[in-house]
């Protein structure tokens, strides 16, 4: 698929007005991508878990204006008020999907949008959010075209999601889901997230994530201003390579179950990201003392309970605790008596593999 492939055909007759609205999760990377170039193509592969209790509601109005708008009438709300700072963000999507959704222009839409989970908090609230807003309006595309195929729905509410942010392509299916194009995978794209195409364990298909809330507040460093330092990145080259060969590595991985061999990669591909933040210039810290600590006994009881526990990072303090469903009860008890104490106000997100994003209603 090309980009010409998700220009819609002319003469659709779109309905005068509705409402449409999708519930899209969030997704943590197992192998990180960290760095862009134009039109939000990656440097480098990722793959991700894609999530189910953390994810983002969103709901979009809409009604035929008499006269096209010169630019793009909406409205934004964030959970039920005006967020007025979400605004430019959104026009900037708008104008980078429009001769993909040409009727954009001919609509005043109200958009209501609210997270299950803490926003710029480093739960990838940009990418359920952007995954959710492509769904509703592609929603919307398909009641003019109603025999659109279920396969080229999801590829093109990915393809447009991508452009609102870049791992916002991973919050559209679930639960195992590959962005990039990689050698090791013929059918990987730069534009889109695929369905990770090979035989996965069954030990993977319902792996367990939660979330220990270190900081709530918005990062000091936006994901955006993260990527771009990734240019000129003295250590760039070398990282975006890595990035393919765990990605090739994890294939024989997922395929036998190899939970040890499964740690190694996904807490390496952790600390990279932030050894690039911490190597870039300018540099940065997006970790906090609470962050190591939480790391440190994980290892710890790792080691002394033989548990296949492990962590994760995004792009902030918060630690994602991956552990396979067999070790639920052991893992739960265990962030319950050490870890619990290091999260802001002793909050935490019990998550899972989910199935993808979900719609919610049809008016």
């Amino acid at each position: 698929m090309t980009e010409k492939d998700f220009i819609p055909e002319e003469g659709l007759k779109y309905p005068s007005s509705g409402k449409v609205a999708w519930k899209a999760p969030s997704n943590i990377a197992l192998v990180k991508y960290w760095g862009k170039h134009p039109d939000q193509i990656p440097a480098n592969p990722s793959i991700s878990f894609t999530l189910d209790a953390s994810a983002t509601t969103t709901s979009v109005a809409f009604e035929k204006l008499d006269q096209p708008a010169e630019r793009f009438s909406f409205e934004f709300l964030f959970e039920g008020k005006p967020k007025e700072d979400f605004i430019p963000k959104i026009e900037v999507f708008f104008e980078r999907i429009v001769c993909y959704l040409p009727f954009l222009k001919q609509f005043h839409f109200i958009i209501d949008s609210a997270n299950s989970f803490p926003h710029s908090s480093g739960i990838a609230s940009s990418a359920s959010g952007m995954a959710a807003l492509s769904l509703c309006l592609l929603e919307i595309e398909k009641r003019a075209n109603p025999a659109t195929k279920e396969a080229y729905f999801q590829q093109k509410a990915s393809f447009l999601a991508r452009l609102g942010s870049g791992s916002a392509c991973r919050s559209i299916s679930g639960n195992l889901i590959q962005w990039g194009k990689t050698p090791s995978i013929a059918q990987s794209s730069d534009l889109y997230g695929i369905l990770y195409p090979f035989e996965v364990h069954q030990t993977f298909k319902n792996y367990q994530d939660t979330i220990l809330l270190v900081h709530k507040g918005k990062k000091a460093v936006s994901s955006t201003v993260g990527h771009g330092l990734m240019k000129g990145h003295p250590f760039a080259a070398p990282r975006f390579q890595q990035a393919h060969e765990n990605l090739e590595r994890l294939q024989s991985i997922f395929t036998s179950g190899d939970l040890e061999a499964f740690i190694t990669i996904v807490e390496s591909e952790a600390l990279t990201l932030h050894a690039m933040m911490m190597t870039s210039q300018p540099y940065f810290i997006l970790m906090a003392a609470n962050t190591l600590e939480i790391i440190q006994r994980i290892w710890q009881f790792r080691k002394s309970s033989n548990t296949p526990i492990c962590f994760t990072l995004d792009a902030g303090a918060n630690v994602h605790v991956l552990y396979p469903e067999s070790e639920k009860e052991r893992c739960i008890q265990f962030i319950q008596d050490e870890l619990v104490a290091y999260c802001e106000n002793g909050h935490y997100i019990c998550d899972r593999n989910g199935i993808g994003a979900q719609p919610i209603v049809a008016t």
